[in-house]
């Protein structure tokens, strides 16, 4: 603890403009928080900077499809964004967005300094252009077959069966994931920054300790055939920064994103009179951490540091890279309810729950992390509920009925304290090094031994005895004092909890260095409860209004562009016969409590009114359904909901960015007649 006071600056990967967020995010961000409440615990100066990822060509294309502009677009979703982080602890100390001025000028001036220095080239290049839509095709909008492994239904850039990477022009049998069609091959003139003159410099940097071992390794991979050149540059349309210069170029998506985290930073130096030149200077004595998911590893680990030694500004200290989320052993899934977004698990449970179950599934690598719902349930209960808070309810009760809320004057087993004190070192250890899992583990084996202190001095037993009252006392005084050690050490990962605990404690417990005295001869509150256990039940609504709100969006919606997916598998004309489609009127239309994507339709088919629930809310009033034609499928098989029996289909339309449009026939149509 007598470490002296560092300077340190986090930042998390841009989440995109176009969507909610979702557990996935989440796992990141509290990793950040944690790491950053840990800091500033030690007494550091650190804060918390990054921002919403806003351009590119999903955001235009979602934009254009619910008729606002992208700047509307991206200024909603970042209030969303916001929100969901505050609800989540989240303790950053500037939240911004890459469509700033602040961002356009640093991006400006580090592809000057670039160009000035040589690093940029420009030449012609063969695209991929669909006519259909009049633009070219960014990589991750094209999808088709890798060139390499076979392997169907891949991205422009590189293949997820077989990790490589290829030119979008080398798949085979390509397609615009925008309007479906077979795309041609067009010229145009990109700039290029010459990332081979960077070759031994990022080789030193990465041996720098910069990189987790797992990450180095893989990196060295893509020096084995010398580094590419990296395209900076994109045709119009596309909703971002102009190239300086052009009228019909635009800084592609990861050459500003990532500037927005020093665009971040100076918003907050600006607000709070930092020395940003003495933060992001080369050979500063400042430190910078980047958490990212391991699939962008290659963008913040040869692109950015390239980018930052060209144009002089420093490299990041480290970039800690974690797995990906997975929900009861598989990847999230829409059909299955287990693409969760941030808001849903809120509407039903505490933060802190899922706070401490990341904590405890964390490590310093890059495995995947498993979000296992049953696991999850017993874990939270077993620990911080059953172990942590049952320390303080146990105690309190005595220490307010008998002794007026006042803690006794002096320890019974001030050894005892003291063990708990001294595990302060590996416990720190433990954080600083990312090894979440390995602090809960080592916290909560210290609640075993604190409720195996309580259990043995028997206090509720004592109190009935006569001359007993002061060692109760003692007992009483000692265990509070043990829980909040605890509850310091795990303030950064359950800060709602902790905020409550400093309440009933009457002292804040974000100092480690705190714990060094007890707490003695002074009034504490009384104790109402800190945190209840998990309800099951509330698992299950969050997975069934989870798959209700994804309804909306079938076919499914591609999780990285956010734009269709492709044509499903061919079917038959007997198959298809077989699904029998209904023209309805919508009699009836309501919002259902309790879900927020739901609309309970009551249709009329001409002899017969059917009710059905869809995900539709998002997209219209219900009021303003009344009275429309609609189409249905009408021989679905009647599906029971938590919130009645849904009694068929109806259709709906995803533009693959999150817009949602009811199927309607032409004016005449009438309830009941079957579509053909």
């Amino acid at each position: 603890m007598s470490e002296s006071r560092r300077q340190i600056l986090l930042t998390s990967a841009l989440p995109y403009a176009n969507g909610d967020m979702h557990l996935g995010h989440m796992l990141e961000y509290i990793q950040t928080d944690i790491w950053a409440r840990f800091q500033r615990a030690q007494g550091h100066e650190c804060y918390f900077a990054w921002a919403d990822d806003a351009h590119g060509t999903p955001v235009m294309l979602r934009a254009r499809s619910e008729g606002i502009s992208p700047e509307q677009l991206i200024a909603r979703m970042n209030e969303e964004h916001k929100i969901d982080f505050r609800d989540f602890g989240i303790s950053y100390d500037n939240y911004s967005s890459t469509h700033t001025d602040i961002n356009r000028e640093l991006v400006e001036l580090i592809y000057q300094r670039l160009d000035e220095a040589g690093y940029i080239e420009r030449r012609n290049i063969k695209q991929l252009y669909d006519e259909q839509e009049g633009m070219f095709l960014p990589d991750r909008f094209i999808r088709g077959t890798c060139p390499k492994c076979g392997t169907e239904d891949q991205y422009g850039d590189s293949c997820e069966s077989c990790g490589s990477t290829y030119a979008p022009t080398d798949l085979i049998n390509p397609r615009s994931a925008v309007s479906g069609s077979v795309p041609v091959v067009r010229e145009s003139e990109h700039y290029f920054v010459r990332l081979s003159a960077f070759e031994g410099v990022l080789k030193t940097w990465m041996s720098s300790g910069a990189l987790q071992p797992e990450i180095a390794n893989k990196i060295q991979e893509w020096f084995t055939d010398g580094l590419r050149d990296w395209d900076i540059s994109r045709d119009v349309p596309y909703f971002g920064f102009r190239i300086p210069g052009t009228e019909d170029k635009y800084f592609y998506v990861w050459v500003d994103a990532p500037v927005g985290y020093i665009a971040s930073f100076k918003e907050l130096c600006n607000r709070a009179g930092l020395d940003f030149d003495h933060w992001w200077k080369p050979g500063s004595a400042t430190e910078l951490y980047h958490f990212i998911g391991k699939d962008i590893v290659y963008f913040h680990t040869l692109f950015w540091p390239a980018m930052l030694m060209g144009s002089g500004f420093r490299t990041p200290t480290a970039v800690f890279a974690h797995g990906f989320l997975t929900v009861d052993g598989a990847k999230m899934s829409k059909s299955r309810g287990t693409f969760i977004r941030a808001r849903t698990y809120l509407d039903h449970l505490e933060p802190d729950y899922l706070r401490y179950y990341f904590a405890a599934k964390l490590g310093p690598g890059t495995g995947d992390i498993d979000l296992n719902l049953g696991d999850f349930v017993q874990r939270v209960n077993a620990d911080v509920v059953g172990k942590v808070v049952n320390i303080a309810s146990r105690c309190a009760v005595f220490i307010q009925r008998s002794f007026n809320n006042k803690l006794a004057a002096s320890l019974p087993d001030p050894a005892l304290y003291g063990s708990f004190v001294t595990q302060r070192t590996a416990i720190a250890a433990e954080f600083e090094g990312r090894n979440f899992q390995a602090a809960m583990r080592l916290i909560m084996a210290l609640a075993d031994e604190a409720n195996r202190y309580i259990d043995e001095a028997k206090p509720w037993q004592r109190i009935k005895q006569e001359g007993e009252l002061t060692a109760v006392h003692g007992i009483c005084t000692q265990g509070i004092n043990l829980f909040r050690v605890l509850m310091t050490y795990l303030a950064p990962v359950l800060p709602f909890t902790a905020e409550r605990a400093a309440m009933f404690l009457g002292r804040e417990l974000n100092d480690w260095k705190a714990i060094d005295q007890p707490l003695l001869d002074c009034e504490i509150r009384s104790f109402t409860p800190l945190l209840t256990r998990v309800d099951p039940l509330k698992i299950e609504a969050i997975i069934e209004d989870s798959r209700e709100a994804m309804k909306a969006l079938e076919p499914a919606i591609s999780e990285s562009t956010k734009v269709l997916e492709p044509l499903a598998e061919e079917i038959g004309i007997d198959t298809f016969s077989k699904v029998d489609l209904r023209v309805a009127l919508i009699r009836n239309a309501e919002a259902v409590a309790g879900a927020d994507k739901l609309v309970k339709l009551t249709l009329d088919l001409g002899n017969e009114t059917r009710t059905v629930f869809a995900g539709i809310k998002s997209a219209y009033e219900p009021a303003d359904l009344v009275g429309r034609m609609t189409v249905m499928v009408a021989n679905l098989k009647p599906r029971k909901m938590r919130f009645g029996m849904s009694e068929g289909m109806v259709l709906a339309a995803s533009d693959g960015s999150g817009g949602v449009f009811i199927l309607s026939p032409d004016s005449g149509a009438t309830p009941g007649m079957r579509v053909t």
